[in-house]
């Protein structure tokens, strides 16, 4: 087995063959002038099962091509299998047409992966579900909720209520609730065009409890910042914010740690290249080792969760 990075997400590479007891493999990949992507892979990889880690974040465009360009590499080079970790899944929410000519563009990326020779996709936490049909090679969906439900139970929250954003999160967040016996509340958010909220509307009695809001992404923070503003009127004892994949448009975390929120958490899926005072970030690194191995020695990926 061999793993290597992108360029998108090195320290979590690192952090992963750290707890595989095994280094990283060497690649090199250059931007050259006219910004070509250049890739040439370092090492034998005749027969070998090979890992890339890449998350598909900012810049998602130049992430995606340089993942192609590596599988290529190692497929030319005769790599016996190549499974992309890819944490954060780029264009996830492009996964349906909602009006007439549009495309429907997650599709698009599945196949072009597969077409670039990938035999495999391991990642987390996808945005829709239906993603996974999109592949007609293996894919393992792994999830953060054990991160956040052992966080959630060490904090001993007072009076704690789980909040789902929006109606596309209710399955995921009703599990963290169901997992740790507390009560679920619903926010229904509608909106006139993507990334704009113009209404909330509560289900459930949060009033005088300690709020946790959970959501899979926080990208232009929209989501979150109505849902923080609808239950701030509930009289709210404190509020608190969970996300797996922090995409963090700007200014997203500024906009919501100015809401008063008593603290945000996420994991590291995608780099954050700014420090918070109020934000506490969670490894995924174990999670993804352990289903690497899995992966290579042919084991249950879904028996990580039992």
């Amino acid at each position: 087995m061999k793993v290597f990075s992108g360029s998108a997400n090195q320290k979590l590479a690192k952090d992963i063959v750290d707890h595989l007891n095994i280094p990283l493999s060497q690649i090199s990949i250059e931007r050259l002038k006219d910004s070509e992507i250049y890739v040439k892979i370092e090492e034998n990889v005749r027969g070998v099962d090979t890992f890339v880690i890449q998350p598909l974040c900012r810049s998602v465009n130049e992430h995606f091509v340089e993942l192609t360009i590596i599988i290529d590499a190692l497929k030319r080079a005769s790599a016996a299998r190549v499974t992309a970790v890819i944490p954060y899944f780029g264009y996830a929410r492009q996964d349906r047409k909602t009006s007439g000519r549009e495309p429907i563009t997650a599709k698009l990326i599945a196949n072009l992966l597969v077409s670039a020779g990938l035999d495999r996709v391991l990642t987390i936490d996808l945005h829709s579900d239906q993603i996974q049909g999109f592949f007609d090679i293996p894919l393992d969906h792994l999830t953060a909720i054990s991160l956040f439900t052992d966080h959630i139970k060490k904090q001993n929250y007072p009076n704690p209520v789980i909040i789902s954003p929006d109606l596309g999160s209710v399955k995921r967040v009703r599990k963290i609730a169901d997992l740790l016996d507390l009560p679920f509340a619903i926010l229904d958010k509608v909106r006139k065009k993507p990334n704009v909220v113009t209404k909330v509307n509560l289900l459930g009695d949060v009033r005088g409890k300690t709020a946790i809001l959970i959501d899979d992404m926080i990208d232009t923070g929209h989501t979150i910042c109505a849902a923080i503003k609808k239950i701030i009127q509930e009289d709210i004892e404190k509020i608190y914010v969970y996300s797996t994949h922090p995409v963090f448009s700007k200014p997203a975390p500024g906009n919501i740690f100015k809401l008063g929120i008593s603290e945000m958490v996420v994991t590291d899926v995608i780099p954050i290249t700014k420090n918070y005072k109020k934000l506490q970030v969670l490894s995924v690194a174990s999670l993804l080792s352990n289903a690497v191995e899995n992966i290579h020695q042919n084991k249950s990926v879904s028996a990580l969760f039992n």
